[in-house]
């Protein structure tokens, strides 16, 4: 399926009409309503950057923006939205795996450091 891509300016102000201490998440629910509405994507993933999602709590829980400019991507039934200015990061698969293979070996350097002979840190009851 070839991208789609597009920006739209998402209004929230609605945002406002509930209790003070439950915008940003409200906010939240907008954004991804608006998205799903607009990229027809009814059952597909929605994912949220950490810059945008960062940028709608900037000013905590009680005051998210009123509107916030984004750029939506959609392949493959996922949707990923950015911040308009944004750049595109690939996800990160590749370096999770490298961390994971790197990690093994410093356990097993840990394991052989202690297997090694030193004395245990308890003494031994006499009688």
């Amino acid at each position: 399926m070839a991208k789609l891509e597009r920006i739209y300016t998402v209004p929230l102000g609605d945002a406002y009409e509930t209790v003070r201490n439950k915008r940003t998440p409200r906010a939240v629910k907008i954004l991804r309503a608006f998205i799903a509405r607009h990229m027809k994507s009814e059952g597909a993933r929605i994912i949220l950057s950490e810059a945008l999602n960062s940028r709608l709590w900037v000013r905590s829980i009680q005051k998210p923006p009123r509107r916030i400019k984004v750029r939506l991507v959609k392949d493959d039934g996922v949707v990923r939205a950015y911040l308009s200015d944004e750049k595109v990061e690939e996800p990160k698969k590749a370096a999770k795996k490298e961390e994971k293979k790197e990690a093994p070996k410093a356990e097993v350097k840990k394991e052989e450091k202690k297997a090694e002979g030193k004395p245990s840190a308890k003494p031994e009851a006499r009688k």
